[in-house]
Order: structure tokens, then sequence, then C-alpha cells
């Protein structure tokens, strides 16, 4: 598993890049579209000139062709063969690399098996769904079984819960087979979901390189924080263990239910798109329910943040204009509101 170090790299909007990147790290490069994510891939892929040099397990590859890097690439689009069986879709290029027979079938159906697509064997590309389409795209990117994989945006142009279940396979399969992997996206919660670290870029240049929590208690600038939102960031009084995987954290008149690691919980960090209001009670049961008024209404650029006291502590939350416009809200108004779970994070010790 190389490592990836790209020095003073540049290409079109990318200029003056320093990175590294870890052996076996799932790393994950955000940023607004036209940012310079998938020009970074190219370059690291070796399919554009650039300045500067990338370097692959401690090596100068700027002189290899792509086929000598050992990088496997899945791009955005899945461009499978038309004409083309899955199978041979899959294994394409190790029969171009004149693999045997015996060795082919075994790395496609092993591969099949893991993503779970043995039953496409003999479909073809126009019959696939979306997801389906990505999952063969990804095994022929892992067929020539490369040290490295890029992927472009890979849950692109598929549903929200194909992209959900997508997004947990590739990390698990990833993680498993200890590959060095550079994901790019534009979607701050895919890559807080998938990361071990995360790279922003803005304009062609890395703004910060953090953990996901990191992102949220300690950014680096004015741009990561616009990128982000600004985040409601709570000191955690007292911690309660309700069952496994769970705690109960007391932060002032506020009970938060998060996932819990065993360490002890010192502070939490709430993005802005993980807090909701209603002008009514919630139906039924909700998880991180609270009650509070809304003390400040800002409206910019097409979005809603919404500020609300919950006795000492202000809680931030930020919405389309045209959900707010349906939502009776107004400065003043005692709101309800809730905490999604799965976009809590926190540091502790």
């Amino acid at each position: 598993m190389p490592e990836i170090a790209l020095v003073n790299v540049g290409k079109h909007t990318c200029r003056n890049l320093h990175l590294t990147i870890e052996d076996g790290e799932y790393f994950v490069l955000v940023g607004a579209t036209g940012a310079g994510k998938t020009t970074l891939l190219n370059i690291i892929a070796g399919l554009v000139d650039h300045d500067g040099t990338v370097y692959l397990d401690k090596i100068d590859v700027n002189r290899l062709p792509p086929s000598a890097r050992g990088v496997g690439y899945l791009f955005q689009e899945p461009a499978l063969f038309p004409n083309l069986s899955v199978t041979a879709n899959i294994t394409f290029g190790l029969r171009a690399q004149g693999y045997a027979q015996q060795a082919v079938h075994e790395r496609a159906t092993g591969l099949m098996d893991m993503l779970r697509i043995g039953h496409l064997a003999d479909r073809y590309p126009h019959t696939l769904s979306g997801g389906e389409s990505k999952r063969v795209a990804l095994a022929r990117s892992l067929a020539p079984s490369p040290k490295i994989l890029l992927l472009d945006e890979p849950t692109a142009n598929v549903d929200p819960q194909t992209a959900r279940h997508l997004r947990g396979e590739l990390h698990t399969l990833l993680k498993k087979l200890r590959i060095t992997t550079v994901h790019v996206t534009h979607d701050l919660q895919e890559a807080e979901e998938l990361a071990d670290r995360i790279a922003f870029i803005a304009n062609g240049s890395i703004q910060q390189v953090a953990t996901p929590a990191d992102f949220f208690f300690n950014p680096a600038n004015a741009s990561v924080v616009e990128f982000i939102g600004t985040p409601t960031l709570l000191e955690c009084e007292t911690t309660t263990t309700l069952a496994s995987g769970l705690v109960e954290v007391v932060a002032g008149e506020l009970k938060i239910i998060v996932p819990y690691t065993g360490n002890r919980i010192q502070k939490i960090a709430i993005p802005p798109d993980a807090i909701t209001f209603s002008a009514a009670p919630p139906r039924g049961p909700m998880l991180n329910h609270f009650v509070g008024r809304v003390d400040d209404i800002t409206h910019s650029n097409g979005s809603v943040r919404i500020r609300v006291l919950v006795g000492n502590d202000a809680l931030f939350s930020e919405i389309s204009e045209s959900i707010f416009a349906n939502m009776g809200i107004d400065k003043g108004m005692e709101v309800h509101g809730g905490i999604k779970i799965n976009r809590l994070r926190y540091v502790g010790w």
C-alpha cells in the first residue's frame, strides 16, 4: 500500500499543492464544483501533464504511464462497454494484459461475490440500474489489484438510498482490502461518513486537511467555515450510558443522545443541517427533541439561518428559502426542534 505525496503540484485550477495521503488511508477530497478535485485525481493517475512531482510509495512517478502506476480509477460515469456482459466488462483489462483464463475467472468471481453482483454476471450494461452499474465499474477498477484507488463522485447519479448503501459498501470493502483510497465528492456529509481525513479544496488550493471532527471544532479559515456552515458547539456537563453504543449527554438544558465509543465526551459539534425546527410539536416520540425560542433569522444567498435559544445555549440551523417559506416561523416564536443523531460530532479524552 503506497503513500501518495504531491509536491508543488499544479495544473489548470490547481496550483502549488502539497499533500500527503498515508498508506491504507481512506482520504476524501471535498469541495465545490470546479474547485480542482477531479484535476487532482487525474494528476495522481498520470492522465494529464502537470507541474511539480507525484510520489507513490516515495518513488517519483512523473514519467511513469498510467498503466505502470498501480492505480485503479472509478470515474464519475461508469463507462461500461455496452456490447460486453458484466463479467466481460470486469475482466476486460485482465484479459488485455494476458492473464491466464483461470486466474481471470477466479478474480472476477471473487469480486462479484464481494460486491454482491454475481447474479448480474451475464447481463449487459443497458439492463443495469445506476447502483448496479457503479458496482460493476468498481469491480472492473479493482480487478487488476491496484495499490491505490481513485473514486470520482462514486455515488453521483444514483438515488439517495442506493447512495447510502454504496457508501457503506465502499468503505467496508476498501478498508478490508487495505487499499489507499482517494475519494472525491462535493458532499460534506458523505466525506464525514467515510473519511479517515478530509481535505477541503477551494479555487485550486487546499484550505485544510483534518479529521472529520476537527473540521467542525477547528476550522482553519473563513473559507472552511463558509463551506461547512457555522456549527453549534456545546460543552458537555455530564454523560449517562443508556445502552451499548449510546450515551446521553447533558449540555445546559439540552439532553442529547449520541453514539458512544467509550471515551468521555467533552464537546459536541452539531452541523447546521443537522438541526430541524417546526412550529408544531413532532408526532410521536423523537430522539433529541427540544423546545426553544427563535432569537434571530438571517436571509443570505437563497438560504436562511435560524438562531434558537435553549436556556443559555444558542443552536444554529440553516435551510433553503423555499423550505423556510412554508414553516410559519418568525422571530420570538417558540419552536420544537430535533437533532439528527448520525450527524453529531464530538471530542473527548
